[in-house]
């Protein structure tokens, strides 16, 4: 099946599923100028993110975390939802059974307006005591940037605040872990610009696999999930999604007129 037609498949699909889910990754954001952080090319002044994104990183050195999600927030800042978000945004609003679960903590699903975003790994714009102090929630919003003074601290007992974000080494919340999970038993699962290699996420495919959906991936690359889904649409999810909803809105045009 050419590329094409996988687009067009993947269309008709959606159409009929009363039950949508998508998984997001960082090559969902990667045209919007953000970097993966990971890997070779993600170094930052010779660290890379797994030496910096572990509790352990924080207590040897909270000021060096700090700097490293402040250079993140200011970054990202910068940055707009691109055609792939807003794709998503729309279909958020269009299908009523539509869920979208995301590893990224960019928040640029949110600004794009996607309504219900499951966070995996949580979101670089919300922090919390790293004492767990009882006077403060569990965690809140905070989009100042730049954060002054570095590290940030807590405003209800003076302590150490943290990115409200999953570290390496950290387990998912349960509570969102079980909702997305929730989400995988749907009629179609489609995975767009991840890896599928980090768990729990990567296991969502299969779940929905599992629970009879009809699966899809849109990567550029092949991915380890590549021979389990039924579809594998290698493009860039920012040049595929809109093709996908090119499709959606002349069907729903034709099928009013």
């Amino acid at each position: 099946m050419s590329t094409e037609q996988q687009i067009v498949a993947l269309a008709g699909r959606l159409r009929e599923a009363c039950r949508i889910t998508v998984l997001t990754g960082a090559g969902v954001s990667a045209a919007s100028g953000v970097p993966t952080f990971r890997g070779a090319g993600g170094l930052w002044k010779n660290y890379s993110a797994q030496d910096l994104a572990t509790p352990q990183a924080f207590r040897r050195n909270p000021a060096l975390v700090w700097e490293w999600y402040n250079w993140r927030r200011e970054l990202v800042a910068k940055c707009a939802p691109n055609a792939a978000h807003h794709v998503l945004a729309a279909w958020s609003r269009r299908f009523p059974g539509f869920q979208l679960i995301t590893q990224n903590v960019d928040g640029l699903h949110e600004r794009a307006g996607t309504e219900g975003v499951l966070r995996f790994h949580g979101s670089i714009w919300e922090v919390q005591c790293w004492e767990r102090c009882p006077s403060s929630p569990e965690r809140w919003r905070d989009e100042t940037v730049p954060l002054v003074p570095l590290p940030p601290r807590c405003p209800y007992c003076g302590g150490l605040l943290r990115p409200g974000v999953v570290w390496f080494g950290e387990a998912i919340d349960p509570e969102i872990l079980d909702r997305s999970f929730a989400a995988a038993r749907c009629d179609l699962f489609l995975s767009v610009g991840t890896s599928t290699v980090v768990h729990p996420a990567a296991g969502l495919a299969h779940e929905a696999k599992r629970h009879g959906a009809f699966t899809a991936e849109i990567n550029p690359e092949e991915t380890p999930a590549s021979e389990l889904v039924d579809i594998s649409i290698r493009m860039a999810a920012e040049q595929a999604l809109p093709e996908i909803e090119q499709l959606l809105v002349t069907s729903d045009r034709s099928a009013g007129a």
